[in-house]
C-alpha cells in the first residue's frame, strides 16, 4: 500500500524532532566538506564531466530549501540550472548557513499530520511530503559523495562520512 487513508491511524516511526536532528547531522557534515575544499577547485574541479562541487552544493540548497519552503506554503523558487551564487568558500559557507536556517525554519512549519499528503514539488514532481523530504536528503548524500571523490582525487582526506554529529 503506497498511500495512507485518512481514516487510518498512523503510528509514528520518527518524530519531526528526530528528523530535524538527523538532517542537521547531514547538513553539518556537508558544511565540513565545503570547509576543506581548496578555493579554486571548489569552483572548477570536475571529473568525468560531473559539475564542480560549488554547483552540486548550490543544487542541494535550491532543491532542499525550495522544496521545503513550498511544503510550508511558500514559493519553491527555480531549480533549473543551479547557478552558483557564491564567489568564495567563505561566501558559500555563509550561504549554506543561511540556507540551512531557512530550511529548518520551514520544516518546523509542516504539521506532522500532513507528511502523507500528496504534493507536486516544484510543479512537476509528484509524491508525498515525507517522500520528497527523503529525496532531498538522498540528493544531498549523493552530491556530497561526488564531492568526496573530488577531494580524494586532489589528495585531500574528506571528513569522515559517518561523523554526522
Amino acid at each position: 500500500m503506497n498511500t495512507v487513508e485518512a481514516s487510518e491511524k498512523i503510528n509514528v516511526v520518527i518524530t519531526p524532532e528526530e528528523l530535524l536532528k538527523h538532517w542537521e547531522g547531514h547538513r553539518g557534515l556537508t558544511r565540513r566538506l565545503i570547509e576543506v575544499f581548496p578555493e579554486k577547485e571548489f569552483f572548477e574541479h570536475s571529473i568525468g564531466g560531473m559539475r564542480p562541487a560549488a554547483q552540486l552544493i548550490q543544487e542541494m540548497m535550491d532543491v532542499s530549501t525550495g522544496g521545503v519552503r513550498e511544503m510550508a506554503g511558500g514559493d519553491s523558487g527555480e531549480i533549473a540550472g543551479h547557478g552558483v551564487k557564491a564567489t568564495s568558500i567563505a561566501e558559500a559557507l555563509d550561504n549554506w548557513d543561511k540556507d540551512t536556517a531557512e530550511l529548518f525554519e520551514n520544516l518546523a512549519k509542516i504539521p506532522v499530520e500532513k507528511f502523507h499528503d500528496k504534493i507536486l514539488s516544484f510543479g512537476q514532481y509528484e509524491g508525498t511530503i515525507w517522500g520528497n523530504i527523503f529525496y532531498f536528503l538522498d540528493n544531498e548524500i549523493h552530491h556530497r559523495a561526488q564531492a568526496y571523490v573530488y577531494l580524494r582525487s586532489l589528495g585531500i582526506e574528506p571528513p569522515a562520512f559517518w561523523d554526522r554529529y
